[in-house]
């Protein structure tokens, strides 16, 4: 297995971004990491990593690419929480900076590598804010999208009119959500309201509670880390990729 640091074109400039995928020259199905906050790092790396392991070609987009090529900025430590605070004033404005549009925008030219170096439909898995920037994209490419995984993931229920959740119409993925029950960004009243309207929408999906697991749980190089919890999100992932894009495509029979 081998993993790069490469370049994708996209619209608005160069987003680097770190893939991996088994080294034998085969084409094999494709899945579309969604970072969190803190940005590409080794931690993410690893993750992605363990994933293209199982027979994936796996790609992690910097998603700040516009702000500069990752790390836009340096990982705070995480054990203080005014250097945390700082450090997320100072990533806000580009995560607020990641309107649908854009989002659709960049989603597109990482698909369009993803199906050129590997086997679509492609499936999304995203942490924190990246279920968020992965639900954007499935709801702009119902055709290219097959699976969203979102772990750990706030905000797809807001006030706003375009608040994540009123799209659930527009997803043609199926969905599973692995929410921490200690996580103010996606309160229990959230997550019923979202699983309305997927229900309206006849979305199909498996929407479970990390009972024990904060914000943030699947990543190792955090306080909130949880082992367990992280295990969990790596059975459950597997399993959605195995039912929606490992298969080989089935073939009709002759008459």
């Amino acid at each position: 297995m081998s993993g790069q640091m490469i370049d994708v074109k996209t619209k608005d400039g160069v987003a680097n971004a770190y893939l991996s995928r088994p080294d034998d020259g085969e084409r094999y199905p494709a899945v579309l990491f969604v970072m969190d906050a803190f940005g590409l790092r080794p931690q993410i790396e690893r993750m992605v990593d363990r994933i293209a392991a199982r027979g994936f070609v796996v790609l992690a987009p910097n998603l700040f690419y516009r702000a500069g090529r990752a790390p836009v900025g340096a990982m705070p430590d995480m054990r203080d929480p005014a250097a945390r605070t700082r450090f997320m004033e100072a990533i806000r404005p580009l995560m607020q900076g990641l309107t649908p549009e854009l989002l659709a925008s960049d989603g597109g030219a990482y698909l369009d590598l993803l199906e050129e170096v590997g086997r679509g439909p492609v499936a999304i898995t995203g942490y924190c804010m990246g279920g968020r920037v992965g639900w954007r994209i499935a709801a702009a490419f119902p055709d290219r999208v097959a699976a969203l995984g979102c772990f750990h993931t706030g905000g797809l229920v807001t006030e706003d009119e375009d608040s994540p959740h009123r799209s659930a119409g527009k997803l043609a993925a199926e969905l599973y959500l692995g929410s921490a029950d200690n996580d103010q960004s996606m309160t229990l009243e959230q997550i019923a309201t979202l699983g309305r309207a997927l229900d309206d929408a006849r979305v199909r999906y498996r929407s479970e509670l990390y009972t024990g697991a904060a914000h943030g749980y699947t990543m190792a190089d955090t306080p909130v880390y949880n082992e367990a919890a992280a295990e969990r999100h790596f059975r459950e992932l597997f399993a959605l990729l195995d039912r929606t894009i490992a298969a080989p495509p089935t073939t009709a029979s002759a008459p």
